[in-house]
């Protein structure tokens, strides 16, 4: 490339990053992102939530559900933000359950699957 072409592309490189339009255009997907975060953070909420009362319900949690519980919902729920009462919720009540390594008979899944 001849060093014309080179200035030209920093030129309109430097030129679309200054703009606002660019800029608008960058809040506006960051402004996207933050009501699909807050709608996942919600689902989440609810999901933990319920799973949560059933378990507390029953008495017990089994070694799967607690795996599933703690680390493919609630721990990524805390590491994005979410509140207390799904903290106070798995921290005091769930956490404190007794480990269960199997249903008990009579017993289905309750919890939504």
């Amino acid at each position: 490339m001849n060093p014309h072409t080179i200035e030209s592309i920093i030129t309109i490189v430097v030129s679309v990053l200054a703009s606002s339009g660019f800029w608008a255009f960058v809040q506006y997907l960051m402004g996207r992102n933050d009501a699909s975060s807050k709608l996942l953070l919600g689902i989440a909420h609810d999901r933990i939530m319920f799973l949560s009362r059933q378990y507390i319900e029953r008495g017990y949690i089994t070694p799967e559900e607690y795996e599933n519980l703690i680390v493919y919902l609630y721990d990524p729920y805390i590491q994005r933000g979410g509140n207390g009462s799904v903290k106070h919720m798995v921290e005091d009540k769930v956490k404190q359950l007794p480990m269960q390594k199997h249903h008990n008979r009579g017993e289905g899944h309750r919890n939504g699957f």
